[in-house]
């Protein structure tokens, strides 16, 4: 069993940074396949980042270049680092794992092991 608890939301003007943590505890995020999410008001979960359990990392096409996943191994934590926030990057962030990753169209159902999520605002 993991347990996933996401960290590092809040408000920030667009043009700005967070970084997001997800701390594991349970089991160890080393070899797992570590992704996130985000869901907008009356949006689908869609699928942000992903990194999978060979440290290969994928982009949605509309942070590509600005978000940046990343894993501590010795901290059992996973990042998501965003920079030059805008307002559509508004949305609860969900940090979620799975023994392998199951690629850009998978259904988020198909990860087993999920956060309580955070919410990041983009706003002047």
């Amino acid at each position: 069993q993991v347990q996933l608890v996401e960290s590092g939301g809040g408000l920030v003007q667009p043009g700005g940074s967070l970084r997001l943590s997800c701390a594991a505890s349970g089991s160890t995020v080393s070899g797992k396949a570590m992704v996130w999410y985000r869901q907008a008001p009356g949006n689908q979960r869609e699928l942000v980042a992903s990194l999978t359990s060979g440290d290969e990392s994928f982009y949605r096409d509309s942070v590509e270049g600005r978000f940046t996943v990343s894993r501590d191994n010795a901290k059992n934590t996973v990042y998501l680092q965003m920079n030059s926030l805008k307002p559509g990057d508004t949305a609860v962030y969900y940090c979620a794992a799975a023994d392998r990753w199951y690629g850009l169209g998978a259904p988020a159902r198909l990860y087993r092991y999920w956060g309580q999520g955070t919410q990041v605002t983009v706003s002047s």
